[in-house]
Parts: structure tokens; sequence; C-alpha cells
């Protein structure tokens, strides 16, 4: 039955079915199941009762699957956001967009301001200017598995002096955040970024943002798999209407081949999932209701935080290492708002098996099921994990099964997963090398980023972006390893056995002074409140290479993945956090809220009664989250509220430091000077004189 198009039109596959108006409803939301906590229906077992969410068993009995429910006929027009209106209006993310970068306003209008993200861009201004707005833009990349060319890494740099800020922000996608790009300058900006084999598209908006994937360039089947199945998903899910380079290279395309099999799966539409004759065949004019995400990955690595994300994709090989399929994780995701319950972080849970030939129709398939089914009525509802929180795994899947045309096998067994940050130096496994380099808060900046430039320039290297804000230098000759050694360590970027623990595994957003949605300080407070938990660690007797996952977001939407840390601090007014305690160092527990509005200047009232009883109290290598879910809140909010400090018998001297009281006093008392501890300092002057000396051995 043909069914002619129009520009509301959103349920592709329901008007395969039976349409009788040419103008398609949105589905009406059937709202959430009435309790009393955050977390609803079946997920809420997984999190009270702790259940290992990345169990690979699934039921024995396959659910049948069930029709795609169709849109009710009716005369009442569906509430819609103003953003769905602003998509729909747009002839594709064109207008008013076009016509607002003509202005000689400094910022643009609020549909554009909507539709630019769709480009990769955000506006902002300046919160800690007082006066007039002085209007930016953020521009973010699209860089899937975290890959940057040696000319895009130049471009970016170059971009970064003569049109930003002067920094380069490395973020918790894999891609780079360009600050403070003026409006007249956006053209010339995107243009460079594209005509350098970069791309915006899709990097913020309604739609697949960047596929993440292991940053570790190793020459293995698995990983060189995982990645190509990221590369893949990315150009499935990438639009295609144009409307990027129309604006930007005045419809110039700058576009490689695209592998068979992701042209094949696109054009597919066997079980009702595409838009026919669409320019958009798999968004349509509306597009996704929220922002969606996936994540690639092997067995035990966990760089890419799973399941955080709306899809987790996990390779699965036979005996000999050969790839044989994926297991699939859906409904991951963090953002919430405060004083919200029926708003909360989520994590993904199993959906099931596929082989590898399959892989990219099951993932059309479950974006589909959330394009026809998410809300386009309130945004804080609109991500795939309140539509999965309300139907329950089984009826998703079954939605799922519509769409994709087969029923999923059961999820394959996988071993423990544990955090891998790929710093340090790796052999490729091709006789070549890679570096990974720690950068605190992914802000790449000063001498850092002068030495970053002429390492990369001079030895032609093509970098990566890991989830956690660091940098991979590839394909290094093992001979250029002591010279690059050197130059990395004067220009202060030691290797990750000189950095402090804590701020390996650390992470936060830019949150303040750019960020309008932020609430209080995360990267520019960031440094200062590491080194005040490392005092709190001396103070109460924990070792100098002992560590737990800091994280700390400005405001509540999770961009620095708070709600996975041991301890997670979430803006919630003017220099005041919520602390989020229970998250794990492998990144597979979801954290709770332990206390609200607690005071920046009293977060030591917190963290000491906490760290004291954990070294005091724990279980042989017991990790911090760990120890937090074990003891329970109840009892830990006990332990804060009757803290009197830490008892005098519990102090300790660093003996590995300090061979006698007499010299620990001197330090310490240098150290006060410049409000550090007797440790801090020490350990302070012994890496400087370790950097100094770099011979280019260590590693």
């Amino acid at each position: 039955m043909s069914v002619p198009m129009t520009a509301t039109a959103v349920g592709a596959a329901n008007t395969a079915l039976v349409v009788k108006d040419p103008k398609i409803q949105l589905k009406t939301f059937n709202g959430f199941r009435n309790n009393n906590t955050c977390y609803s229906s079946t997920y809420s077992l997984l999190l009270h009762k702790r259940i290992h969410p990345f169990s690979s068993s699934t039921s024995s009995t396959l659910i049948r699957a069930v029709s795609t429910p169709l849109k009710q006929e009716t005369s009442v027009e569906t509430k819609r956001s103003k953003v769905e209106i602003f998509k729909e209006q747009s002839n594709f993310i064109r207008y008013p967009l076009n016509e607002e970068l003509l202005t000689d306003a400094p910022n643009i209008n609020e549909a554009a301001t909507q539709l630019i993200k769709f480009h990769g861009s955000y506006q902002q201004y300046n919160r800690d200017e007082r006066g007039a707005r002085s209007y930016s833009f953020m521009l973010r990349t699209k860089n899937p598995c975290g890959k940057v060319s040696n000319q895009l890494y130049l471009a970016m740099d170059d971009l970064a002096d003569q049109f930003g800020i002067g920094t380069l922000r490395l973020t918790t996608r894999q891609t780079f955040q360009l600050h403070g790009v003026v409006k007249k300058d956006l053209k010339t900006v995107m243009s460079t970024i594209i005509r350098n084999m970069g791309s915006t598209l899709g990097a913020c908006g309604d739609l697949n943002r960047n596929v993440l994937a292991p940053a570790a360039p190793f020459v293995r089947e698995d990983y060189l798999f995982a990645q190509q199945t990221a590369d893949n998903i990315a150009a499935l899910l990438t639009p295609q209407s144009g409307f990027y380079y129309d604006m930007w290279v005045d419809g110039e395309k700058f576009m490689t081949a695209e592998p068979s099999e992701v042209v094949e799966a696109r054009n597919d539409n066997s079980h009702g999932t595409n838009f026919p004759d669409s320019a958009e065949p798999i968004y349509g004019t509306q597009f996704l209701p929220r922002k969606f995400k996936v994540a690639v990955t092997v067995p035990t690595d966990n760089s890419v935080d799973l399941l955080t994300n709306d899809i987790g994709v996990v390779v699965v090989s036979d005996d000999n290492g050969e790839p044989q399929g994926f297991n699939i994780y859906v409904g991951g995701g963090m953002g919430r708002t405060h004083r919200i319950e029926t708003t909360f972080p989520r994590l993904a849970e199993p959906l099931g098996y596929v082989p590898k030939e399959d892989i990219l129709y099951a993932v059309k398939a479950i974006v589909v099921t959330q394009r026809e089914n998410g809300r386009r009525d309130d945004r804080r509802y609109s991500r795939m994990k309140y539509l999965i929180d309300s139907w329950g795994i089984e009826k998703f899947r079954s939605v799922v099964e519509e769409y994709y045309g087969k029923k999923f096998e059961p999820s394959r067994e996988l071993p423990e997963w544990e955090f891998k940050s790929h710093l340090g130096w790796h052999e490729q496994g091709d006789g070549r090398l890679f570096c990974g380099i720690h950068v605190d808060n992914g802000r790449v900046k000063g001498t850092m980023k002068t030495t970053l430039r002429e390492i990369i320039e001079k030895y032609n290297l093509n970098v990566r972006i890991t989830p956690n804000q660091n940098l991979v230098l590839c394909d290094i000759r093992p001979s250029w390893k002591r010279p690059i050694t050197v130059a990395l360590a004067q220009g202060g970027l030691l290797p990750p056995s000189y950095v402090d623990p804590l701020n390996i595994t650390a992470m936060a957003c830019p949150a303040l002074p750019l960020c309008p949605l932020a609430i209080t300080e995360a990267e520019r407070g960031i440094p200062e409140l590491l080194k005040r938990v490392r005092a709190v660690f001396e103070k109460v007797g924990l070792r100098h290479n002992e560590f737990i996952v800091v994280r700390v977001t400005g405001c509540p939407n999770g961009c620095a993945r708070p709600y996975m840390a041991e301890l997670g601090l979430v803006g919630d007014g003017p220099n005041s956090y919520q602390i989020w305690l229970g998250g794990t160092p492998a990144q597979t527990s979801l954290a709770r809220s332990f206390m609200n509005k607690v005071k920046i200047q009293e977060l030591e009232k917190v963290f000491e009664p906490l760290f004291y009883n954990w070294r005091l109290k724990r279980k042989s290598k017991e990790s911090f989250g760990d120890f937090t879910n074990r003891i329970g809140f109840e009892k830990l909010g006990e332990m804060v509220d009757k803290w009197e400090g830490v008892p005098k018998s519990s102090s300790r001297y660093y003996l590995k430091l300090f061979t006698d009281k007499e010299t620990y006093e001197a330090v310490d008392a240098i150290a006060r000077v410049e409000n550090k501890t007797a440790h801090q300092l020490a350990m302070e002057v012994i890496r400087n004189y370790a950097a100094s000396h770099q011979n280019g051995k260590s590693e």
C-alpha cells in the first residue's frame, strides 16, 4: 500500500501497516509505574538487589514477538515539545539556521540554537562576565573510535589558536571540543574541519552521537573488528539529507566510500523500518526523540563505560579468536533532573546475541523502536532508558524483533570486566608502539599543547582520543620511543607511574564558565578537589598509591558519567554538591545518591569518616565502591554523623619517603607554607627530579 509522506510523518513502520490519515500522529506515552523510588519497574530490582548487570544469561524461553503497537487515530493533535516543532518546520535541519547565520547579530534565535546542535555546535556565553552577553559557539567533532588523523589533529590545533580560546578539549565520548568560536567564523571553522578529513555532523542533537570503541590501536582480530563495527554503525546512522554540507561547504560533499554492508542495511525496508522515498530513510523529518549513544568493545575491556550507553555492543569470538557475533545491551543513560525522582541514571541490560552479519540490522531495529515509541512530548523522559523502564525488557525485545525480523539468541557468557586506561607504552602487535598520555580533564593547553603539536607533526603520527579524556599516540617506531619520551617529559607529560593515581581515573565536565547548564564548578574545581581527597587519604592513613574513581559534574546531566564513580560529585547549587557513592572501578555498578547540598568547604567532614572506615573495615582488596555497597548507606550516614575526627593513633609517617620523624617534620613545615602535605610536596619534588632526568628508559 502506498502512503504519501508529509513533513509531520513519524511512524514509518506503522504506515506500512495501516494509515487512513496521511498526517500521522505521535504515540501517546502511557506514563510510569507508580512507586516511591527513583528507579522503577524491573530495573529497580537490578539496582537494589545489586544483581550484576553484565549477567549474560537471558530467559531460556524466548519471548514471542508481538505486533508493533499501532499509533491510534485521533483528531486531537498529540502534545509535542517545542523542539519537535522546530525539527518539523526545518526542512531537514536547515531553516531558520541558514538565515540566522547571515545576520549581523552575535547570536542566533531559539529555533536555530536547537538546530545547530545537529551540526555539532552549541551556542554559549561566558557566565563569568557581567553585562551584555558575549556569545560564542562550542564545536564538537565526530570521531568514531576516537580516531584522529595527523592532518585533522594539526588542523584542530591551528583552529584552537586562530578562532578558539587557545585550548582543545578531549571529551568523554572520544571527540574534540573547540570553545570560543564567534558566529562570523563558524563557516570558516566548520569548512576547515570538513576539508581536513573531519566532521561535526551529529556530534550533538537528537540522533546517534559519536560511537565509542577502545582507543588502543592493537593489531588484534577482536579490537580491529570492534573498531570496524563502530565505524559501520556510525556510518549507518549518519544523516543522509545533505543539510550539513549545504550549510558549511555550499553543498560540496566530502564523504568516503561506504562499505556495501552499510548501504544494504540502511536501504533495507523488509521489516518496515524506513521512510520510503525520504531524504532521511532512518530518521525521517523528526529524527530521534533525544540523543542516542552507542559503544562497541571487546570482552574484559570496559574503557568505554559500556553500560552507560543506549546500545552497548560486545564482540564475541570463538576459541581461535575469530569474531562470531555480538552481545547487545540496551537502555543505559546518565542524565537526570534534580528533585524529579522520575528521572534517573540507568545501566543498560542484556538484550541478546546476534551473529556478526546481523549487527547493523539489529542496531537499526533498536533505533527504530526508540524512534517510533520514545516520548516526544517531554524531553526529560525522551531517552530510550525510560521506554525500556516503562515497557520492561521482554516487551522491548519483542518489538525490536519485529523490526529485526529474527529472534535474539541468548547472550553468550563473558569474562569479568575491568577498566583499561591504555596509558603508557605498549606494543601494537605490528612491530610498532603506541603511547597513552594522561591529560588532566582532557584540556590540552599551554606547554602541553605545544609539545604534543611538535611530536605529532615531527613524527607524522595519527592519534586517538580515549573515553577517559586522554590521548593515544599511534604507530610509533621503536627507535622513536626514547626521543618522544624525553620530549613528553620536558613538556610536563609524565609517564602514568609518575601521575597521582587519583588523577588517572578522574573525570570532570567543562561546566563553568561556558556551559549554560552548569550549577557549579567541575573542570576548574577538580584539581584542587583531588588534592583535598589525597590529603584526606594521608590523614586517615591510606597509602600514597591507593585511589578511588572520582568524577565531578556541574549539573545533573552527567556528561562525565558521575553516576558510575566510586565518589561522584554532582552540582546541586552554587559551591554545593550531591555526593554519590557505590560505583566500582570496573564501571559495572551504578552509584546512588548519598547526601545532598554539601558545601564545597564541608566536603572533608564527609570524606574523612568514609575513607577512615574504608581503611579500617574493608575486606582484602575491597574497593571503596564495593565497601560502601556492602556497609550500606544507613551505616555510612551514622559514620558521618558521629565523626569526631581522625584518632591520633591512626596517623602514620610514610616511612618509604621519610626515614625519621625530624625529616618528616621539616618537610611538613615547608609544605604547609604551600598549603600542601609533606607527602604531596615530597612526591612533587621526586616527580620533578625524575622528569628532569628522564632518559627515555622509563615507561
